[in-house]
């Protein structure tokens, strides 16, 4: 199939997904506008009932500016909007939907060992961090290790490199998960080797997320990876539907090589992420490499996620490798999900934020955060905490970048410094903080990734690898443009007219 003829069956599909999905909501629109506008008492009852949803949603437990949101969209469109916030807006998700996650977690997470003796070491060498350890195992479930390695790589072009490398030593399975599994040079040079991997025996299990992927493959990508013997799994894929769940996407990026190897960070498969193809101006992208017991976590994370999506169990036990590497640190392994009413992926932020005594270092593509994250980052900044944020200068969405913006006054007025990436698109989602803690992962700072996402990402403390992505960061900081609060103040009346209007939008970005 010619790219052309590829590229106009992709976007039909996605056209007459959305068209049905438009279709549903304007019937839905339709009917309950005429019953309720030929009728005075149904009008009526409308408003109060509108009204009844609103003292609901500010009674109930939750993000004040999701909240927002949703009583300007209900009291504009009174049953219409009762109407949608009961389909997408009344709970997170389907109840059977967490218990069955409950189920796939039950299966693995028992097998993950939460060793005391490398809790008081980390009290009794950092007792000020251990903290942030016992808060960030409690709310994801993963223990906290001690003998594993890690490597910083960054941009995506070594991450890819090392991966490559990586690939090739395996010997028993290789299991791959991404948002973004897209076809190019990035994915050709993985194929390769997965094909011959699998040839020998290899155990082979990708995911890949349907709307993070839906229009990067061919007609027959699925099905000619299946015939080689590779094992595939599409989350949740993408259906003409007001199913709530649509809205629940798999963000999560990792790699497990036969239980002594795993790769996470912010990296998907893509040209774009190895700077082969140019989207948004340079893609700066980051990654950590683990090598030992800590490995044991990810591969519970992506055997959870094979479950939940196929209902096939992985025997988990035959699949650990028992390789203590030597370090000076340790590392949490951690992930999060909108199944659960836990959110350690934004608590553990709010925790370094909250303990830094000296600065913390930022990079996210996107700052659309809520009144509790503004304060805890103004606080820290007021407190004489050096925090510096650095965020895209060349947006990969137009109504995206602006509301990351909105925030930027704000900040600047409490003393936060903000930087925009000169060169192009960040895309790599770091915190470090007093050379001794540091998170690579998968997780933005924004609703998606705080609410609606299935995140991971790996929590450093005292080890070399915090310094490696402190010296890297301020490397990207010589390329970027600090905004001054002075000139900010002075930008143009309708640029800040948009990012007030998108702003009201952000809980839905």
């Amino acid at each position: 199939m010619s790219d052309r003829k590829r590229g106009i069956r992709i976007q039909t599909r996605i056209i007459f997904s959305a068209i049905l999905l438009l279709v549903q909501f304007v019937f839905l629109f339709w009917v309950l506008y005429n019953v309720t506008a030929k009728s005075a008492a149904l009008y009526a009852l409308s408003m109060i009932a509108g009204i009844i949803t609103v003292i609901y949603i500010v009674n109930r437990r939750g993000n004040p500016n999701h909240k927002i949101a949703w009583i300007i969209f209900i009291l504009v469109f009174p049953v219409f909007g009762i109407s949608v916030f009961l389909l997408w807006g009344g709970g997170r998700v389907f109840p059977h939907l967490r218990k069955k996650m409950e189920k796939c977690e039950a299966h693995y997470l028992p097998y993950l060992k939460d060793d005391t003796d490398v809790r008081e070491r980390l009290r009794y060498y950092d007792m000020f961090h251990s903290h942030q350890a016992d808060y960030l195992s409690g709310e994801s479930g993963y223990p906290l290790y001690y003998d594993t390695a890690t490597e910083y790589l960054s941009p995506g072009e070594k991450i890819f490199e090392k991966m490559l490398s990586e690939l090739e030593k395996a010997e028993k399975y290789i299991y791959m998960e991404f948002f973004i599994l897209a076809e190019g040079y990035m994915w050709d040079e993985i194929h390769k080797i997965l094909s011959r991997k699998v040839k020998s025996g290899i155990e082979i299990k990708i995911i890949f997320d349907d709307f993070g992927s839906i229009k990067r493959q061919h007609k027959n990508f699925i099905t000619n990876l299946r015939a080689e013997g590779i094992k595939v799994s599409v989350f949740n894929p993408i259906k003409p539907s007001v199913n709530i769940f649509m809205n629940n996407r798999n963000h999560q990026k990792i790699v497990v090589i036969d239980g002594k190897t795993a790769f996470t960070g912010g990296f998907n498969i893509g040209d774009e992420y190895i700077n082969l193809v140019e989207r948004f101006g340079h893609w700066m992208d980051s990654g950590v490499m683990l090598k030992g017991n800590a490995v044991k976590s990810f591969l519970a994370m992506f055997c959870c996620m094979w479950e939940f999506n196929t209902g096939k169990q992985i025997d988990i036990a035959s699949h650990f490798a028992d390789c203590g590497e030597e370090d000076n640190g340790f590392v949490l392994p951690y992930c999060d999900d909108p199944l659960n009413n836990k959110n350690p992926a934004e608590g553990i932020y709010m925790q370094i934020l909250n303990t830094a005594q000296k600065y913390v270092y930022i990079t996210t593509p996107y700052l659309i955060i809520d009144n509790t994250m503004i304060t805890i980052i103004k606080m820290a900044a007021k407190s004489g905490i050096e925090i510096k944020i650095i965020t895209p200068h060349i947006p990969d969405k137009w109504y995206v970048h602006p509301v990351t913006q909105y925030n930027y006054l704000e900040l600047l007025e409490a003393g936060v410094k903000i930087y925009e990436y000169t060169p192009g698109f960040i895309h790599s989602k770091l915190f470090v903080s007093d050379d001794k803690i540091a998170t690579v992962g998968t997780v933005n700072m924004d609703y998606r990734s705080f609410i609606f996402h299935f995140e991971c990402g790996a929590w450093i403390c005292d080890n070399s690898t915090v310094l490696d992505i402190k010296d890297h960061f301020e490397e990207i900081i010589k390329v970027s443009e600090e905004i001054k609060i002075e000139e900010w103040k002075k930008r143009p009346v309708l640029m800040r007219l948009k990012q007030a209007i998108l702003h009201i939008f952000a809980p839905f970005m």
